[in-house]
């Protein structure tokens, strides 16, 4: 998904909620330049302070691909086998 799509749904989610930017920025822990930013489209946003706006905004993102059961049955034998970069 682009990061202007990601950004008018974020928009929309958040007038939705009635809430505004600032209050937003506060309920997720962020700063209200990440909010603008997010909404925007910029794609630099840090990943953590993204979700942590879309935790905010009870807004649940689902990774897909053909590969995701083979993903998930190796990660329940050997959990977080590769976090070391190798």
């Amino acid at each position: 998904m682009d990061p202007k799509k990601i950004g008018r749904m974020v928009r929309f989610h958040r007038k939705a909620a009635g809430v505004g930017r600032i209050e937003l920025a506060e309920l997720s822990g962020v700063g209200k330049t990440v909010i603008y930013d997010i909404e925007h489209g910029k794609g630099t946003v840090r990943l953590d302070r993204l979700a942590a706006v879309l935790d905010a905004l009870n807004v649940t993102a689902q990774w897909r691909s053909p590969l995701m059961v083979e993903f998930e049955e190796h990660e329940k034998a050997w959990p977080g086998a590769e976090e070391d970069g190798a």
